[in-house]
């Protein structure tokens, strides 16, 4: 069902804002429509701008409550406001602004060490002291690399031809690190040929002592060093703000929803009265909600409520807030993915509940496994909350009570009796027809009472919406009920040997239905009183109207018939699980249980995904289709509903 939804107008002076909104709104659910778009025939509104004065405060906040994942359920302490919170996020913030200041700069002495430490490490083959090679003065040095493919025909063909000391220090299956010493006489044209070798170098600053392998002893030490000076700083905000996480969490909670509160400037309006300036917010609540809200503000002389019974003359209609017993919730779910429906339109959550879980049943009727998605499907929902785990214990529910009906446990029907019949094995004799499968008669009949009741439907929700001609004339209004229901009857009068009978309503509720919504449009221009112009001309006009009837009359066969996949898969599933049956050698005596638990699982979760699918096909084409329009917005409720 669709909750009944209230407009509301709330005024009150532009600064006592806040106190409504934290006093009485934020107690109730409220749908905020904006102010300025709904009452735009108002005179002087203007937007509500003002700034958050703790915006700063708040996202600090957030960033530190999120390393609490309780935060999310913490409630503000009565007696901390704004600003109070707001003081303690900032004197907070003042002392691991401290903190912070240190591990950066630890951290940038850390980042240079550990650039020096790579400067100097590849080179740990060279035992030599590096300050006394930087101190060289007639001798020139190079450090660098050179790929290891440059570095083979260098030594093999050039390193024998010039007056150059190499010596490598490292390397990998890539490069070769190493040091090379000249003449300084001779070191631009070295250094030429080395370059022409793809020679990269690299300078080392005049900083280490000792060999390189005791450089980056001494580097690693220090990188040690500040590693652990960095953690014990880390350690020291950690503890400082574990020390402050409950006043920390409590002036989050407030510094929320003081946010909160202030955004809903966004959604209002001001407008100026001689010297004074007023608040104007406007919006949805529930019936039930807007009398106590109203009730409760009365006494309050600072606010002016105003409650609109009236919905033709707003901008926007009604938000849908659906409200359905505990055990068709779950089946909102389907309907969100097909689309809300409008706030003058019935809610099908009922329906679908009661014919999906009935169909799926149907189609998939056993007891043993019927009873496997009952408990699984009850347990994930307690444990997860998940609509679709509900959806599925509602259809296992379904699903063994139509085993029994059919005598199926897990796929064996020699445990018991069927209650009513075995899907596989009962045909029915009908006049004209001949032999069909009993399962096949009833889906198709259940069909046809499905799409009967959808018409009707269709036609109260046309009624409500105020449009006669849906309501009268169109394929699922009164017309085409009179029409499909008079087939219905003619089809069991005929199945059931009354020809007579059958042949009168065939010939006055049958054709008299069918001539109205063949006569559709001009029939429509009479109830809205216009002129109706026939494009074409009237040749044209009953060529076009004897094809749309074509149309019509194929659609109710093909809708029909769409249901006869119900009885064929309470066929199939029976077909299925026969054949497992054979595979596991139940019929030798001495079955297979493993072959016959894996069958089970197979079927179960296969055929299951697939039934369901079909079903939620037909809910979606055969029932939905014909009356639900699901054009409707979703009730967004600002603040949280009052304890």
């Amino acid at each position: 069902m669709i909750e009944k939804m209230k407009f509301l107008s709330i005024s009150g002076p532009k600064n006592d804002i806040d106190r409504v909104v934290d006093e009485y709104l934020s107690k109730y659910e409220i749908h905020l429509e904006n102010t300025l778009s709904e009452l735009k025939t108002v005179r002087d509104l203007r937007p509500f701008t003002e700034a958050n004065p703790y915006r700063q405060e708040y996202q600090r906040a957030a960033e530190l409550a999120a390393l609490f994942p309780e935060s999310a359920g913490f409630q503000p302490e009565p007696t901390m406001d704004a600003p109070k919170a707001a003081s303690l996020i900032q004197e907070l913030d003042r002392t691991l602004m401290d903190f912070n200041t240190a591990v950066r700069e630890k951290q940038a002495e850390l980042k240079a060490i550990e650039e020096s430490l790579n400067e100097v490490l590849p080179f740990v083959g060279l035992n030599y002291n590096i300050s006394q090679i930087l101190k060289f003065r007639y001798i020139k040095y190079r450090f660098g690399r050179i790929s290891r493919e440059y570095y083979d025909k260098f030594s093999a063909f050039v390193y024998d031809t010039i007056d150059t000391i190499l010596f490598p220090c490292h390397e990998d299956k890539n490069y070769v690190w190493l040091v090379y010493f000249v003449p300084q006489r001779l070191a631009n044209k070295v250094d030429a040929i080395y370059a022409s070798m793809h020679f990269e170098r690299f300078y080392l600053q005049d900083e280490y002592t000792g060999t390189p392998t005791e450089a980056c002893q001494v580097l690693r030490a220090q990188a040690d060093s500040l590693q652990k000076e960095i953690e014990s700083l880390q350690n020291r905000i950690s503890s400082e703000i574990q020390s402050r996480k409950s006043d920390l969490l409590k002036a989050y909670a407030r510094l929320s929803t003081f946010t909160s509160n202030f955004d809903i400037r966004k959604m209002a309006a001001c407008t100026k009265h001689e010297k004074h300036t007023f608040y104007i917010l406007c919006g949805w609540m529930a019936e039930k909600d807007a009398e106590k809200f109203r009730a409760q503000v009365t006494a309050d002389g600072n606010i002016f409520c105003i409650v609109e019974n009236n919905h033709t003359n707003l901008l926007n209609g009604p938000p849908t807030k659906m409200k359905n017993p505990w055990l068709f919730k779950p089946f909102e779910m389907f309907i969100q993915m097909y689309g809300l429906p409008a706030y003058n339109e019935i809610d099908p959550a009922v329906l679908i509940g009661i014919t999906y879980s009935f169909l799926f049943g149907f189609m998939f009727g056993d007891a043993g496994q019927g009873l496997c998605l009952l408990a699984g499907g009850f347990l994930l929902y307690r444990a997860k909350k998940m609509s679709l785990a509900a959806i599925i214990s509602c259809c296992g529910f379904f699903s063994t009570i139509f085993g029994l009906l059919f005598g199926s446990i897990f796929g064996f029907e020699e445990i018991i009796e069927p209650l009513w019949l075995r899907p596989a094995q009962a045909m029915t004799n009908l006049p004209f027809i001949g032999k069909l499968n009993t399962v096949f008669i009833v889906a198709v009949a259940m069909g046809m009472g499905i799409i009967l009741l959808t018409m009707i439907l269709n036609i109260i929700n046309a009624y409500k919406a105020h449009e006669p001609v849906e309501s009268w004339f169109d394929t699922n209004g009164i017309a085409g009920f009179v029409f499909y229901a008079s087939l219905v009857i003619t089809v069991i009068l005929y199945m059931t040997g009354k020809s007579l009978p059958a042949t009168f309503v065939l010939a006055v509720m049958f054709l008299i239905p069918l001539a109205l919504i063949f006569l559709k449009e001009p029939l429509t221009a009479v109830v809205e009183k216009k002129a109706e112009k026939i494009e074409g001309g009237k040749g044209m006009f009953v060529v076009q109207g004897f094809f749309e009837m074509f149309e019509v009359l194929l659609s109710y066969f093909s809708n029909t018939l769409s249901f006869v996949r119900v009885g064929a898969f309470a066929v199939s599933h029976a077909a299925m699980m026969e054949v497992v049956l054979m595979l596991a050698g139940v019929e030798s005596g001495n079955p297979n249980w493993l072959v016959v638990v894996l069958g089970n699982l197979f079927v179960c979760g296969m055929e299951g995904l697939i039934v369901g699918i079909q079903v939620l096909r037909l809910e979606y084409y055969e029932l939905f289709s014909r009356f639900y329009r699901g054009t409707g917005r979703p009730f967004k409720p600002y603040g949280k509903t009052a304890a």
